[in-house]
């Protein structure tokens, strides 16, 4: 069976082998600590175990019955609540095409106009409401939640509302789950040993996935694949995540400061949103930390390739490499040839954007940009799975080789606290 591996031939030369050796060292000794549950932040490692839930077989009930009602579903969360199932709904559905049903998305942000345009957009929609938030009091997804929850008791009244809207919260706290309970809204749990940043194989995840019309027992198969192919009993050369976690923090350790994570394929875009947020909020703390970027090549050689090939030394890549495309879309020959592409004759466009990902990976090279490839099969539910759960094992094991709590976020909450004294929070 395929399984995504990396390629760090690209990075070799620029490792010193003596701090190579100690942070695999490292690296194993911190995976063994997270699946004896003997580290930081132990009370939070839940997430290990969510490939292996049976809840997905009523998300899968819940979802079709949702599907066949409503044209449109609103996703109300922020971070870690929204950001891991846009990724994979992005990087699987359509760009152009709308689904049905369509899902949107409401609660990520504070803006006035978006939230204008979006009640204004509904207006004429049949729609339901998807709200995750463990306590309900995060104030962008409240708000949000608060202005929808009155625009679908107005145009359907509560009876019918109630049957709209679902709640992805805690099991038994919180003014989300007191909203739900009083209301009488189906709810599914947040498990409380998991974090947001790792609840994509959870309710939080998985429900919007099947929502979207994608098959999550296949994400999740993946996801056990890839936990069953690296467990400390694997050996380095074997292990993905050990590799990765050993290369990243070698890397770090002799001077590089940012990881800047990139594909050649612009459905990875929220993937790469959700993957900043799982490394920035895990290993951003104490003075420490690999501050996490993301492109989108080719278009990102046309703004940030400059810098990244002549600019200062302070960062390197990992590229998310397909090995296979799915289109097949054909360059022709033109009698004309005025736009000079004829040598393009019979290639795809998918064989092009190889080689201009593989041009990119030497000139880096020689511009002294250590490169991290990891190499996934073709696009799908089965693969995304396997990266999705291979990114967050390695998160773990990199936050501690750097001696911090990955589960926590104490740095989040300074800004809360200065927002509501300014408005007045009592």
């Amino acid at each position: 069976m395929d399984r995504i591996t990396i390629n760090s031939s690209y990075a070799n030369k620029f490792l010193d082998s003596n701090v190579l050796e100690s942070n695999i060292s490292k690296s194993e000794k911190s995976l063994i600590e997270i699946e004896t549950g003997s580290g930081r932040g132990n009370d939070f490692t839940g997430w290990l175990n969510t490939p292996y839930s049976d809840e997905y077989l009523e998300i899968i009930d819940v979802a079709k019955n949702f599907r066949e009602r409503f044209d449109t579903i609103i996703i109300v969360g922020i971070g870690g609540s929204y950001l891991g199932s846009r990724a994979i709904i992005s990087s699987l559905t359509d760009t152009f095409k709308k689904s049905q049903p369509e899902i949107i998305y409401a609660g990520n942000n504070l803006c006035e106009q978006y939230h204008c345009e979006l009640l204004q957009y509904i207006d004429d929609k049949n729609f339901a409401v998807i709200v995750i938030s463990k306590s309900g009091t995060t104030t962008e997804p409240a708000i949000a939640f608060r202005l929808l929850k009155e625009k679908i008791e107005k145009k359907y009244g509560k009876a019918d509302a109630a049957s709209r809207i679902i709640a992805i919260t805690d099991k038994s706290k919180g003014a989300l789950k007191k909203t739900a309970d009083s209301e009488g809204y189906k709810t599914f749990v947040i498990p409380d040993d998991v974090g947001g940043r790792f609840s994509v194989l959870t309710p939080v995840g998985l429900l919007p996935i099947a929502l979207a019309g994608l098959d999550i027992f296949e994400i999740l198969k993946g996801a056990q694949e890839i936990d069953n192919h690296t467990t400390s009993a694997i050996q380095y050369d074997r292990n993905i995540v050990l590799q990765y976690a050993s290369i990243r923090s070698a890397l770090y350790q002799q001077g590089k400061k940012i990881e800047i994570l990139l594909s050649y394929n612009p459905k990875m875009y929220f993937l790469i949103e959700w993957w900043k947020q799982l490394y920035g909020e895990s290993e951003g703390k104490e003075g420490k930390g690999l501050f996490p970027a993301g492109l989108i090549n080719t278009t990102d050689l046309h703004s940030m390739g400059q810098y990244v090939q002549d600019g200062e030394r302070i960062l390197f890549e990992t590229v998310l490499s397909f090995e296979r495309g799915s289109a097949g879309i054909v360059i022709e020959k033109n009698e004309d040839n005025l736009d000079g592409l004829n040598y393009l004759e019979n290639k795809t466009i998918f064989e092009i954007n190889k080689k201009a990902e593989e041009g990119t990976l030497m000139a880096h090279l020689d511009g002294n940009v250590p490169n991290i490839v990891i190499s996934i099969p073709e696009n799908n539910e089965f693969y995304l799975g396997q990266l999705i759960f291979f990114f967050e094992k390695a998160c773990a094991v990199s936050g501690y080789n750097l001696s911090v709590n990955p589960f926590d976020q104490p740095g989040v909450e300074m800004y809360k606290s200065n927002m509501f004294k300014l408005l007045g929070k009592p």
